[in-house]
């Protein structure tokens, strides 16, 4: 029964119309992660090296123990934003004469066949041969290397649960913002090392089988943990099942005073929160409001002036949502986008109701950032500053760019290495938002003083304010000379 899914599963891609372009995506992936896997067994072959010049005079075995625990947290991360669900395929093979039971199994032993897998053996088995057998003897290299392994694997099967379970919830951004402080924050705040906590667990491992075996017991816990919840959960009539959302339809009351464009920036609104990506785009804006933290309190970046680094840290923390969802603008309506065309005057109200809500969201993004003045007040001028060149400048030319031949997309679909709707505009778009601040900025504080060029990147920003509709007008313009051209692409097949 095993080899008849396996085979369906083959006919599903051979068939498809596709086919060709999926093949040719499927040789370039398998080529990256060869090479990165490559790269990693490159870095197991010189761990020892590398560790000795990183802490010369120490026990490479007793330091490496302090930090696995970072290693799995940064496994965590990139499992959770990397490796994929096999869920997506169970509304095909459902309806089949094929146990539930079989199926779900062959999907997540099929999951288990990746090179995300192998990535901790790769790394660490030439350790364990050339210091850990050496000194410990194959006992203590099985211990160790074993539970490794059962931790990484037990991660596999927890990130397939966790995913389908709290993925794109406020839940699973709390729990993975929680890794990222235990991975770096606590200890780089000196508050809690959580390496030295967890390294006698795997010098334990390295003297005596008993954490393998419990890890070993927990990976496969775990396994049927997942099992039984992807059993539970597998039925037609839940895969099809829109997600229920709170304050779906919802509105934002304040919009609605602009007319037909507060209108339009609602049912944008309705429309990030119900679907997956926009959804995803939103809460990772939330996130990277803490983007500061990584400079603001570094002392690298300290001076008595101010670091040039820090114009753009205030243009991405004001601007975040604008640069990351403005970059998409039309793609997000794709899959609507003729009713606009064909409504009077619906492509403006269109297009007013997105630059409200970039606006809307612009505001409270620098509201939420007002707490850096805990760092210094200039760190609040800074954002204050960018706030304005932000709305007032540079989300005018982030539209201009995304009108480029804009792609259609599927927004059900998650945000993670999902490039859908992605072209060249999107990759040009990093070259104002890194270099058109500095523009209006570098010259004044070279000339004159670091402040003059704050305020000189703020004056413009405001002169961008209030001539605005001149401003928003060229893009609308553009739009609509386009907009049969970008209609017709849309109607292409995702």
């Amino acid at each position: 029964m095993i080899f008849e899914l396996i085979r369906l599963q083959w006919l599903k891609a051979f068939r498809s119309t596709s086919f060709g372009k999926s093949a040719a995506i499927s040789a370039v992936l398998i080529f990256l992660a060869a090479l990165l896997l490559l790269y990693v067994l490159l870095a197991g072959l010189f761990l020892s090296e590398i560790i000795d010049k990183v802490a010369e005079g120490q026990d490479p075995l007793e330091l490496l123990n302090s930090w696995l625990i970072y290693f799995f947290l940064g496994e965590f991360m990139y499992r959770y934003f990397i490796q994929k669900l096999p869920v997506i395929e169970l509304e095909s093979l459902l309806h089949l004469p094929i146990g539930k039971r079989r199926i779900i199994h062959m999907l997540l032993v099929r999951s288990f066949v990746s090179p995300l897998n192998i990535i901790a053996l790769l790394l660490f088995l030439p350790f364990s041969i050339s210091h850990v057998a050496e000194v410990n003897g194959g006992i203590g290299m099985l211990g160790w290397l074993g539970l490794i392994l059962s931790f990484s694997w037990t991660l596999h099967w927890f990130m397939l649960w966790f995913k389908q379970r709290f993925e794109d919830s406020f839940i699973g951004l709390v729990v993975v913002f929680a890794v990222l402080l235990m991975g770096g924050g606590l200890s780089y705040m000196g508050w809690f090392n959580v390496g030295e906590w967890v390294a006698p667990m795997f010098t334990l491992a390295s003297t005596s089988l008993i954490p393998f075996f419990v890890f070993l017991a927990l990976c496969i816990g775990m396994y049927f943990i997942t099992y039984n919840y992807y059993l539970n959960n597998a039925y037609l009539e839940d895969l099809s099942e829109e997600e229920e959302i709170r304050f779906a339809n919802q509105s934002l009351g304040f919009l609605s005073r602009f007319g037909d464009a507060g209108e339009m920036a609602n049912l944008e609104w309705k429309l990030i929160i119900r679907h997956k990506k926009s959804r995803t785009y939103l809460m990772l804006s939330a996130f990277f409001l803490l983007y500061g933290l990584i400079f603001y309190t570094n002392p690298v970046y300290q001076s008595e002036g101010i670091n040039f680094i820090f114009i753009f840290v205030g243009v991405f923390i004001t601007g975040i949502f604008m640069i990351q969802y403005g970059q998409l603008f039309l793609s997000w309506n794709s899959a609507n986008f003729d009713f606009f065309v064909n409504r009077k005057d619906g492509l403006e109200s269109l297009v007013k109701g997105k630059y409200l809500l970039f606006v809307a969201i612009s505001i409270l993004c620098f509201v939420c950032s007002v707490p850096y003045a805990y760092f210094g007040w200039k760190f609040l001028f800074i954002h204050f500053v960018t706030f304005l060149f932000n709305i007032g400048i540079l989300m005018h030319v982030i539209i201009y760019l995304a009108l480029w031949k804009p792609k259609p997309m599927d927004l059900n679909k998650g945000a993670m290495f999902n490039y859908e709707g992605v072209g060249a505009a999107q990759f040009l778009m990093i070259i104002p938002m890194m270099i058109l601040p500095y523009v209006i900025y570098l010259p004044f504080a070279f000339l004159v003083s670091e402040y003059a060029g704050l305020i000189a990147l703020g004056v413009l920003g405001a002169v961008g304010i209030v001539f605005f509709k001149p401003l928003m007008a060229i893009n609308l313009k553009r739009l609509l000379a386009q907009r049969y051209e970008i209609s017709s692409s849309f109607r292409q097949e995702v």
